[in-house]
């Protein structure tokens, strides 16, 4: 059973985000992810990005760059099909949580 969760963007949406194994198979369909500190309170979003190809890893470079800076660190996904939706939510979650690494 996969863990879940729900991260809040600056507009008050609230999206649905899962942890995933990296060794698991990655369906080929666009995403956004966010790299998180999960703690008892809850991820501490430290990077937020998307994909049109969950598949092809271009987040595995942010993941060992956040694990280097911040310790351990995991990425959550979120499945979405269309690029002007997961702009959209990668910005919104941007402006609420201010992930260093998108600085």
């Amino acid at each position: 059973m996969s863990r879940q969760f729900e991260l809040a963007g600056k507009s008050g949406a609230r999206y649905r985000y899962t942890a995933f194994e990296e060794d698991r198979f990655l369906p080929p369909a666009g995403a956004n992810f966010v790299i998180a500190k999960l703690t008892k309170e809850g991820p501490t979003v430290v990077y937020a990005g998307e994909t049109d190809n969950l598949a092809n890893q271009t987040w595995r470079s942010a993941l060992e760059k956040a694990r280097a800076a911040y310790g351990e660190a995991a990425i959550l996904t979120r499945l979405n099909v269309t690029r002007a939706v997961r702009e959209a939510e990668r910005s919104d979650l941007i402006e609420q949580h201010q992930p260093p690494m998108n600085g």
